[in-house]
């Protein structure tokens, strides 16, 4: 099964693309979505929205695995990150895409086996998982690969595909 996951933000976005049995993954693509800030919030979710699709047309997914809203000590922040969150959603839904969400404590959990890992952590195991050989941009990129291993390891139609 090919998973898109998406680890959103106003100023980076990340995605990953995997193919995945469920138990063994590779990654197909990954990068970063980057925003100017100097630019008005609505040209920069326009922005996210229109490389989302792109993403989704080239690289085909047949799922979307996005992180949960968490909450934050500042509001501002949680309620850009929800805006972000909704374009993601709603590029999936544009597609078609049946989509994962999952909290970051199970993200951590799939893919490092502890909630409470550092964000070097679960970019070392994701690496692992996907092959050594593997480059990430930023751990942005490292981060949407980790949650598309999540929906991978939680999706129940992943390993019959």
């Amino acid at each position: 099964m090919r998973i898109l996951g998406i680890d959103c933000g106003s100023e980076r976005t990340g995605f990953g693309v995997i193919e995945s049995d469920g138990r063994r993954h590779r990654m197909v693509s990954c990068g970063v979505i980057r925003t100017r800030t100097s630019d008005p919030f609505e040209a920069r979710l326009l922005a996210i929205a229109a490389r989302l699709r792109g993403v989704i047309r080239e690289f085909e997914p047949q799922a979307v695995a996005v992180e949960e809203v968490f909450h934050s000590q500042n509001s501002k922040s949680a309620l850009k990150l929800a805006h972000v969150r909704g374009v993601a959603l709603l590029a999936a839904a544009e597609a078609g895409l049946p989509l994962g969400e999952y909290s970051p404590l199970t993200i951590k959990q799939s893919v490092v086996g502890y909630g409470r890992a550092e964000k070097g952590q679960v970019a070392l195991m994701v690496q692992r998982l996907v092959g050594g050989g593997a480059v990430f941009e930023s751990a942005d990129a490292s981060d949407a690969v980790a949650i598309a291993i999540c929906h991978a390891f939680h999706y129940r139609g992943a390993a019959a595909s």
